[in-house]
């Protein structure tokens, strides 16, 4: 049997240094047949992946993404179970009032802003859209607080729209993995757009955002988890041996998790 292949920190930083000397990619370093098998492999780990953001509706899904910017999940989720048990419309919402909202949320970073956002974006929906959360891209983004980020998430996990959510982790995977580097997350969204095969593009962040933060990790990839390890084209990777291609447990989340 092969022995994995096993990088040692002092190779693979040389590498990576020398990989940061060069011009940055400005494509995927992978074939069709390389993206089909990476999305095929995620399938069959998570076929049902999650967004991680407790949520009741629409309009609360939209104030917990906004909520999520600088935070993680886990903390908005703690914030806002007690908030949206009380206020899960636009008019409860504003009813309720900034200063007590910000005493909901005041565990989560730049709580005072997210609070004025969160009643703005509220009174927008009353007025603008009948109290209803609006299903384009383009009226999502007039609401305050919500960025494209935000917009693409809620068209995924609300109306059931393909689209492609880059946050820090996904932003971080395409361009580690080389996958579809970028500057900007725009960038990265478009180009991972055109590259995912259609019939993985549905759950296709959910995918990455979920190995970005569970294997992929920021500070120190767990390579030898990876089910993808022998097709990554980071220089940053210390295994080539892809992990055992099983379906990993149905994930808990929110209040399941909790408790």
């Amino acid at each position: 049997m092969a022995n994995p292949k096993i990088k040692s920190s002092a190779r693979t930083a040389k590498k990576s240094n020398a990989a940061a000397g060069r011009k940055p990619a400005s494509k995927s370093l992978y074939s069709r047949a390389d993206i089909e098998e990476i999305f095929r492999r995620f399938s069959i780990q998570r076929p049902e992946p999650k967004g991680e953001l407790e949520h009741v509706n629409p309009f609360t899904l939209v104030v917990a993404v906004a909520l999520s910017a600088q935070a993680t999940d886990a903390g908005v989720n703690k914030a806002t179970r007690a908030l949206f048990a009380i206020a899960d419309t636009p008019r409860k919402m504003l009813d309720l009032g900034e200063e007590r909202i910000r005493e909901y949320i005041k565990t989560i970073g730049l709580y005072r802003n997210k609070a004025k956002n969160v009643v703005a974006l509220s009174e927008k929906l009353i007025t603008d859209f009948g109290g209803e959360v609006p299903r384009t891209r383009e009226e999502l983004m007039t609401l305050p607080g919500v960025g494209r980020k935000t917009a693409n998430v809620v068209l995924s996990m609300a109306f059931g729209q393909a689209t492609m959510a880059v946050d820090t982790h996904i932003f971080r995977i395409a361009n580690r993995l080389l996958l579809a580097p970028g500057k900007t997350p725009d960038e990265v969204e478009q180009r991972l757009m055109k590259i995912i095969p259609d019939q993985y593009l549905y759950h296709a962040h959910h995918w990455l955002i979920l190995h970005g933060r569970y294997c992929c990790k920021a500070r120190k990839p767990e390579c030898e988890r990876c089910v993808i390890a022998d097709l990554c084209r980071s220089p940053e990777k210390t295994w080539d041996i892809p992990a055992p291609l099983v379906e990993l447990p149905a994930q808990v989340i929110g209040a399941e998790a909790a408790g």
